[in-house]
């Protein structure tokens, strides 16, 4: 299916470029056609002669060579190729996209394209969270421009945070991805997932067990589907879903605002395990234990997300899939929620002690619709995420008929 497949990799300068090397070889592997280029910053760091060898073709780095240039060579090279790649994309490459200048090479290959362009970018943490780089990637999201990366770690200045260019198999798959068979192809999910955390004080929250795994692994499984996923998650100790729009969130009012402000889309799953309640009034200094004395909350109730977005008349996606953590009348339960929630779909979890569906890769589910419930072996929650992504296939198809 790759074979022939076309990768026109822009190098830019940066200590990741040595990375650009093993990409290349990686690439070659599975049978695709490189053409590199490179920026006069990036031989600084890794040289033309490795970068040709690697890809078994002549490096790209002048723009006005008398020979590429008499059969208008930028323009051939920008349009030939079936995808463009910037490993690492620097934040002065980044900039320049992003305002339209092409006084080299490589910048003037992606003013010139009409083809999808995928980013790595690399760099210090205070350049990734300066506000001009932030504003920078906003416009480059807008036009199009899809990124892989960047990750939180160690750097080679000795700081920790986000600015790390993504692994060399994290910028495959985006790849790999984009060559992928597209059944979703064009279109918007949400997925939530994850918990969410309702402060009580400085130290102290409501929380709940959930890992994330399954809403993860519905977000990787509609991507590799062609699927644009925002993908919006409390806190949990996983990475991201490669290729999703990542919004990090806390709180279920943050979760709330987060989701309302990603719409409209096609369809949205609701796999985030919502605090029910939230306190009144959080407590700006740390408790302290008094014995015999136990503190008293008065607790609210968070808005419900789900139901605001079932019900709403305007950017309502076409179908809403929620999911309810339930320990008995598991079906009941699951059949009254979906009244009244107003979504099209409910994924009911036995989540019962000793079934380890929190926080374990297996679940156990039953798909509540307003005509059917379809009861389904404990499987692994991959394996769950590949049914759901196929029955929303196909409602789309029967949509679309």
């Amino acid at each position: 299916m790759l074979t022939g497949k076309k990768i026109l990799l822009i190098i830019t300068g940066g200590i990741a470029a040595y990375k650009s090397l093993e990409l290349i070889r990686k690439l070659k592997e599975q049978n695709f056609k490189v053409i590199p280029v490179m920026t006069k910053a990036a031989e600084n760091f890794v040289t033309p002669m490795s970068v040709s060898a690697l890809a078994q073709e002549k490096v790209h780095n002048k723009l006005f060579d008398l020979t590429d240039e008499a059969e208008m060579g930028h323009i051939e090279l920008s349009r030939s190729a079936d995808l463009i790649v910037v490993v690492p994309a620097s934040a002065d490459f980044i900039a320049k996209t992003a305002t339209g200048q092409a006084n080299d090479l490589a910048s003037t290959l992606i003013l010139a394209t009409d083809t999808n362009i995928l980013m790595a970018p690399a760099m210090n943490v205070r350049m990734w969270e300066n506000p001009t780089t932030q504003k920078n990637i906003k416009i480059l999201d807008e036009i199009g421009i899809k990124f892989a990366g960047p990750n939180e770690g160690d750097m080679a200045c000795g700081e920790f945070g986000f600015g790390r260019m993504a692994e060399v198999d994290e910028i495959l798959k985006e790849i790999e991805i984009h060559f992928s068979n597209k059944k979703l192809k064009g279109r918007h999910f949400v997925v939530t997932s994850g918990p969410t955390r309702e402060p009580i004080d400085p130290v102290r929250f409501i929380g709940n067990r959930s890992s994330g795994l399954q809403g993860a692994a519905i977000a990787e499984e509609l991507i590799e589907n062609g699927a644009e996923v925002t993908f919006v998650t409390g806190p949990v100790d996983l990475d991201p879903p490669v290729g999703s729009h990542v919004v990090r969130v806390e709180t279920a009012d943050e979760m709330y605002n987060a989701v309302h402000s990603s719409l409209p889309a096609d369809a949205a799953f609701f796999v985030a395990a919502v605090a029910d309640w939230k306190i009144k009034e959080t407590i700006k200094q740390k408790l302290k234990k008094q014995a015999g004395n136990l503190p008293a909350f008065d607790l609210i109730e968070n808005k419900d997300i789900l139901a605001s977005v079932s019900k709403l008349k305007k950017n309502r996606p076409k179908v809403v899939i929620g999911f309810a953590a339930e320990t008995e009348n598991i079906l009941e339960n699951a059949k009254s929620k979906l009244k009244k929630k107003g979504c099209d779909f409910i994924v009911a979890n036995d989540v019962s002690l000793g079934t380890e569906t929190m926080g374990g890769d297996n679940n156990t589910a039953i798909i509540v619709s307003e005509d059917d419930a379809e009861t389904l072996p404990k499987m692994s929650k991959r394996a769950l995420a590949k049914i759901l992504v196929g029955k929303i296939s196909q409602s789309f198809e029967e949509l679309d008929a």
